[in-house]
């Protein structure tokens, strides 16, 4: 029997196991097959406090994870298949052994989603982003390009604009899907340029990004788009799978949260980007494994005797 299941690594897994084990919890950090998140796939971190000099995502995740173990918590690098939240203690499978907890803290994170082309994966991280906030300033004063046409498109091409000499937005259709207020603010920008209609079918480069090949899919005529860096926002869809049935999700499968990090079921708490599709930050990611740890530690003295 465990006081607290952690189940996801990242930062907000990482830092709820560092509280928990520090208030005298013991805890299950069930870590999964591929620990540390999306920063993992991310090169230079420059807006994590406490590295000046910068530092590369993995070995952010790297100190995080030794810090994590300095304290204690049993962690296991496998993926949690079923949960069951019927009733207290709660279920946790992972293979084929199941884990009793007092509490449960999910922090399984959300995926970003790519354009599924050769020539992206070849520069995630080089050049290709899915995070402005993350890596607009490496392109300060320089084009870029944002594939998309929702709100979360309009949000990174807006603050591209405010650092790079240039952004062009590559969207599939001819109108765009975001709200009103933010298609106004885009378009109204004389920063930002659109191709419509279109696909970005490669990414060109050497070492770096030098331009992409976009596809109108109207009249099949390609063109070439010189830029320096690719920012894919066509969306983010939340590890919560094994969730459905168990807790409250919102339509696009965020766990839905009160009072900061509590489900609707008592005793289970969510942090980091698996409820949070405002911010995706791993700094508010910290910040909820922090909350949620020390809401699990108040759950489990309210609760239990011993």
């Amino acid at each position: 029997m465990y006081d607290v299941i952690i189940i996801g690594s990242g930062s907000a897994g990482y830092t709820a196991a560092i509280y928990s084990c520090r208030a005298g919890r013991k805890t299950l950090l069930i870590a999964g097959s591929i620990p540390g998140g999306q920063l993992m796939l991310t090169s230079d971190v420059e807006n994590f406090p406490g590295f000046p000099e910068s530092i590369v995502g993995p070995e952010l995740m790297e100190q995080m994870r030794k810090q994590a173990e300095r304290f204690g918590p049993e962690i296991v690098y496998d993926d949690a298949s079923n949960v069951d939240f019927r009733s207290r203690p709660f279920n946790v499978t992972v293979g084929k052994k199941t884990y009793e907890g007092k509490t449960v803290i999910i922090s399984t994170g959300a995926n970003a989603k790519w354009l599924g082309i050769p020539s992206e994966t070849k520069f995630r991280g080089h050049g290709v982003s899915s995070c402005a906030t993350c890596d607009g300033y490496f392109f300060k004063e320089k084009d870029v390009v944002v594939v998309g046409g929702g709100d979360t498109a309009m949000e990174e091409a807006t603050f591209l604009a405010n650092i790079t000499k240039k952004v062009t937005v590559v969207h599939r259709r001819d109108k765009l899907r975001a709200s009103q207020i933010m298609q106004e603010r885009s378009l109204k920008n004389p920063k930002i340029g659109f191709v419509w209609d279109s696909v970005v079918k490669e990414v060109l480069g050497d070492s770096n990004v030098t331009g992409v090949r976009s596809k109108n899919l109207k009249t099949g005529k390609e063109q070439l788009l010189k830029t320096d860096g690719v920012f894919v926002a066509i969306g983010y869809e939340p590890n919560t799978s094994i969730f459905k049935g168990q807790i409250d999700l919102d339509p696009k499968g965020y766990i839905i949260t009160h009072k900061e990090t509590e489900t609707n079921v008592p005793g289970v708490f969510a942090a980091g980007d698996v409820r949070d599709f405002r911010y995706r930050q791993a700094i508010t990611a910290a910040s909820d494994g922090c909350k949620a740890a020390m809401d699990a530690d108040r759950f489990i003295g309210e609760h239990y005797k011993n």
